[in-house]
């Protein structure tokens, strides 16, 4: 039955189906599992009705839209399997992966769920990225690019502490966040050699901008003067420290 007791067809069935992912997929790429189902209703202009008509449950939803997501990361890393320069497509396969993912909260949470073991998107998906990566991990090892002592499971712990990292830079809220940095320092971790990735330099540090009572970035001046601090709070311990000394 539909939300107003009138039984749908089969092609409205597909078509609220289509729609109910859809508004799933957007919301769980901006907001994580912690969505309501209420809000991606409202979103498919569906009744909740005829979300859980389709769907036994949030995770059964997110489930579904992230799937495919997951499964593309792994054809990836499948074709990439026997290419000629496996170090640099290693390596290269890392930072796609952080870079497209730290940019949807759902695969965040998927990846970082799945990494400590209390999420499955679908039966044997995480499982096929795990070995995928590992073939392009062996590989890379027998090319000499990446360092003999880690395992499967030591990638998957860094790709997922880099991914929360890279969020967590992008959303401190500034332009002078240097993207990929975190991305960087987790690939030279893995090389059997030190000082040979070049990290883009931190424009903070370069310009000097960070505040002189907390240390923390400030954003670089348009116009007029540099700015001494990041706001009114860390203004008035600076005043009032300068009071105290006169």
């Amino acid at each position: 039955m539909s939300d107003g007791g009138v039984p749908p067809s089969r092609a409205d069935a597909r078509r609220n189906r289509a729609l109910v992912l859809q508004a799933a997929r957007f919301a769980f790429e901006e907001q994580g599992l912690g969505v309501p189902l209420g809000e991606i209703a409202r979103r498919a202009g569906v009744g909740a009705g005829t979300v859980y008509r389709h769907f036994s449950s949030k995770e059964a939803l997110f489930r579904a839209t992230i799937v495919d997501r997951i499964e593309l990361f792994t054809d990836t890393a499948r074709d990439l399997a026997d290419v000629t320069d496996p170090g640099p497509v290693f390596f290269r396969f890392l930072a796609s992966v952080v870079r497209l993912a730290s940019r949807n909260k759902a695969l965040c949470d998927a990846l970082e769920a799945a990494g400590a073991g209390r999420f499955e998107p679908s039966p044997g998906v995480g499982k096929d990225f795990d070995d995928a990566l590992e073939v392009l991990l062996g590989r890379a090892q027998e090319a000499g690019a990446v360092r003999q002592d880690v395992g499967i499971a030591d990638v998957r712990a860094l790709l997922v502490g880099c991914l929360s990292m890279e969020r967590a830079r992008a959303g401190a809220g500034t332009e002078d966040e240097v993207e990929g940095r975190m991305t960087a320092l987790m690939c030279e971790a893995l090389r059997p050699e030190r000082a040979v990735t070049k990290l883009a330099s931190d424009p903070a540090k370069r310009n000097g901008s960070r505040c002189e009572m907390c240390g923390a970035a400030l954003a670089t001046a348009r116009a007029g003067r540099p700015a001494r601090y990041c706001g009114g709070a860390c203004r008035q311990k600076a005043h009032r420290g300068r009071a105290r000394q006169r």
